[in-house]
C-alpha cells in the first residue's frame, strides 16, 4: 500500500509544504504493515531528510524556526512572481516599452468619422479645403499621413492618420485649432454629416517607421488587431521577422500601437494596386521563412481582429 504523509508528519520531519519546495524524490521505506513513501531529500536538497531531522534535536528546532522565518517570506514572492512577474521581467518589459518598441520620434493620432449615408461627398468637400488648412497653419509640427474612405468594410466611414512631433505638437495643434475662427467655421460645417467621431493616439513600430508621401494609387488596407493584455512585447518580437518576409513582395506603409483611446490595439496599413495583387502577395508570403511562424506565434494573442479596404482622398499624403 503507498501513501504520502501528511503535512503535519513532513512538518515535523523539519521539511516544507511540498507547493513550495524544490522537486524532491519520493523513497520506499518498508515498515511491518505496510509500504509508506517519505519525502526524502535529492543529492542537491538543503532541506535534510527525515532520518537526519530524528537524529538532531537541535538541528531539527532549528531547520524548524528557519523555516517558520522563510516559509511567508517565499509564499509572498511566488505570489507576487505568479501575479506581476519578477522584478527582472518588469524592469525588462519597462525598459523595452519606453526604449525599443517605439520610435519616440513621432506621435501619431487615427480619427474615424462615421459619416451619415448619402453624405460622404458633401463630406470630402469640406475636409479637403479643412484639413489641407491645418497643415499650412501647424507645418512643420503636424502633417497629415493620410485620409480614405472606406471602400469595404464599415461604409460610410472616412479613416485620417496624422503625425505630430512629439505630445507638445499634439498639444499646440489641438489648443490652436479651439482658437482658429477658420477651423472652427469648417468644422461647424462639418458637424451635421457624422453620426460619430473617434480617436486614438498611437505611437508607431521602431522597426515599421511610416511611409513618406507618395502617390502609388490602387487600394489600402487597414487592418486592426486587439490583443490580450500584456502581449505586445511578444507582437512586436514575432512581427519583426514577419514585416521582413512581407517586404519582399510588397511595401509596408505603417504600424502603430495605441497609446489613448482603445488600449491594446495594433493597426497595419497595407498598399496594394488591387484585390487580385492583394490575393496573390498575402499567398506567396507563405513560402518566405518565418511568415508562417509570424502568423503561429501572434494568432493565440488576438483577442479581436478587423481589416477595411480603403480609398484615398484627393488631398491625401499616401494615394
Amino acid at each position: 500500500m503507498l501513501r504520502i504523509v501528511n503535512r503535519r508528519a513532513l512538518t515535523a520531519a523539519g521539511g516544507i509544504h511540498p507547493c513550495l519546495a524544490r522537486p524532491m524524490l519520493l523513497t520506499p521505506v518498508k515498515t511491518r504493515r505496510n509500504t509508506r513513501l517519505f519525502y526524502a531529500s535529492s543529492s542537491n536538497n538543503n532541506f535534510g531528510t527525515k532520518s537526519s531531522a530524528s537524529s538532531d534535536p537541535v538541528s531539527s528546532t532549528s531547520t524548524s524556526e528557519e523555516t517558520k522565518k522563510t516559509l511567508p517570506q517565499k509564499a509572498s514572492h511566488i505570489v507576487r512572481s505568479i501575479l506581476h512577474g519578477s522584478e527582472q521581467v518588469r524592469q525588462e518589459t519597462k525598459d523595452t516599452l519606453s526604449k525599443v518598441l517605439a520610435r519616440g520620434k513621432y506621435v501619431h493620432e487615427l480619427a474615424t468619422h462615421q459619416v451619415r449615408p448619402g453624405c460622404m461627398d458633401e463630406y470630402k468637400a469640406i475636409v479637403s479645403e479643412l484639413y489641407p488648412h491645418v497643415v499650412r497653419t501647424h507645418s512643420p509640427g503636424v502633417k497629415l499621413v493620410g485620409s480614405w474612405e472606406t471602400d469595404i468594410g464599415d461604409l460610410d466611414t472616412a479613416v485620417h492618420i496624422w503625425e505630430y512631433q512629439g505630445y507638445p505638437a499634439l498639444s499646440d495643434a489641438y489648443s490652436k485649432n479651439r482658437a482658429d475662427a477658420e477651423y472652427q467655421k469648417l468644422h461647424r460645417k462639418l458637424q451635421p454629416l457624422l453620426i460619430s467621431r473617434k480617436t486614438q493616439i498611437m505611437l508607431e513600430f521602431q522597426f515599421w517607421p511610416t511611409h513618406p508621401p507618395v502617390t502609388k494609387g490602387g487600394v489600402y488596407e487597414l487592418r486592426s488587431y486587439t490583443l490580450k493584455s500584456g502581449t505586445l512585447l511578444e507582437w512586436e518580437h514575432n512581427w519583426r521577422v514577419g514585416v521582413e518576409c512581407r517586404r519582399h513582395h510588397e511595401e509596408p506603409m505603417g504600424a502603430w500601437f495605441s497609446q489613448l483611446g482603445d488600449l491594446n490595439q495594433v493597426h497595419h496599413l497595407w498598399q496594394y494596386s488591387d484585390l487580385q495583387v492583394r490575393k496573390e502577395v498575402r499567398e506567396s508570403a507563405w513560402s518566405e521563412n518565418g511568415w508562417p511562424e509570424t502568423v503561429l506565434n501572434t494568432v493565440p494573442l488576438i483577442q479581436r481582429m478587423s481589416s477595411r479596404i480603403m480609398l484615398p482622398m484627393s488631398f491625401s499624403s499616401l494615394k
